[in-house]
């Protein structure tokens, strides 16, 4: 088997753990299931999506940490079982107690293995090709985000063997591939560098202090805090502008979706072609014009296809900056990628401040929220190193 070969054949059990990094996303419908279940109010039910963005704050650093000390492989390994029990969890029940049990180890687990996963890929591809092996894996990832809301449904209404469950069978089966991941990956020899020393977590906050650390773990915020922001608010302008209900409404989150999708998988055939910085711009400009045209536009085709723009140009966004932060302190790879993932909290952080404008002056508030993370990464393409 030829050098080429072996990376590849190493690179697939690492994408069936990109696959499994996209289970976390099943929060969004199971939340409504269990809802409808157990009669929740709106914010008994919110509680459990929140939750995820909570054990990014607590655990990205911790888990750099951990990297140093039993290496990425093995941290991801460790995200695959916590993972797997979170998906054990519900088989025995639904009630509130026990989804809250499930997912916030779903939490944790995803929390460690964004952490690891991303730089345990860069032992397997590095430099220019790093960006769009990571775009290929939030590719990968979004196919199990897309598919949850439908093995869910195909279990609610029985067009598939439940035993039982119902839509909770969604659990079993993304258990199944949880447990080829650990298994595939354990058996898969991947080198890893060796870090300098073991930092502490004050150490890692350090980092932060590198003016383009910094830079980036902003970019990271906003990248997340525009991506909730528009699931959150893309229905309700639409229901504020045209009157629709929020079930018509609702096409508006899965369009972004597919949108977003598509630019990750045609993200990483484009960043094979030309440089991470060009690229960055373009996206950044789709988003631009996207808000520009919510601002003035009541018609529903320029929203929705503002709202697919937002969609393809915040797709790699992520992907790009993150490889930009672990190529500029390569010795640091597996602490920059705790401060890059605890980034991931901007999920929590910008719906609040879009909740506080809508509330004020309608959804033209929550979108001018929105336009200064789309500014600030404006600002962040001078940065970036070509």
């Amino acid at each position: 088997m030829t050098n080429t070969q072996l990376k590849y054949a190493k690179l697939f059990p690492v994408m069936l753990c990109f696959f499994a990094m996209g289970f976390v996303d099943l929060v969004g419908i199971a939340s409504n299931y269990v809802k409808a279940d157990l009669n929740l109010t709106d914010s008994e039910a919110n509680i459990f999506p929140s939750l995820v963005f909570f054990w990014f704050l607590i655990f990205s650093v911790p888990t750099g940490i951990l990297m140093n000390r039993i290496g990425r492989k093995k941290t991801v390994m460790l995200s695959l079982a916590v993972t797997f029990v979170s998906l054990l969890i519900p088989i025995f029940g639904d009630s509130y107690g026990v989804m809250l049990c499930s997912f916030s180890l779903l939490g944790i687990g995803n929390a460690l293995m964004q952490t690891s996963l991303n730089p345990l890929l860069s032992n397997i591809i590095s430099g220019n090709k790093l960006a769009s092996s990571l775009t290929f894996g939030q590719f990968i990832k979004a196919i199990a985000s897309f598919l949850a809301p439908y093995i869910a449904m195909w279990g609610a209404t029985q067009a598939m063997p439940t035993f039982g469950l119902g839509w909770r069978v969604l659990f079993p089966v993304y258990m199944v591939v949880a447990i080829i991941a650990v298994l595939w990956l354990g058996a898969t020899p991947i080198e890893e560098e060796k870090p300098d020393k073991a930092s502490g977590f004050v150490n890692c906050l350090k980092l932060l202090g590198r003016p383009f650390i910094l830079l980036c773990f902003l970019g990271i915020m906003c990248h997340v805090g525009i991506d909730v922001g528009t699931n959150t608010t893309a229905p309700k302008i639409l229901m504020e502008r045209m009157g629709l209900t929020l079930d018509e409404a609702g096409f508006a989150t899965s369009l972004y979706f597919i949108f977003r999708t598509l630019g990750c998988f045609s993200g990483a055939i484009i960043l094979q072609k030309i440089s991470s910085r060009s690229f960055f711009i373009v996206s950044v400009i789709c988003m631009l014009l996207a808000m520009v045209a919510l601002f003035v536009s009541d018609a529903s085709t320029v929203i929705y296809m503002a709202i697919a723009l937002i969609g393809f140009g915040n797709s790699n966004i992520f992907s790009i900056v993150f490889s930009q932060a672990l190529l500029a302190v390569p010795e640091k790879k597996n602490e920059i990628s705790g401060l890059m993932i605890m980034g991931l909290f901007g999920g929590t952080v910008f719906p609040l401040f879009m909740g506080f404008a809508s509330d004020a002056i309608g959804q033209n508030g929550a979108v001018a929220v929105m336009a200064v993370g789309v500014i600030y990464l404006l600002f962040y393409t001078l940065k970036i190193k070509k």
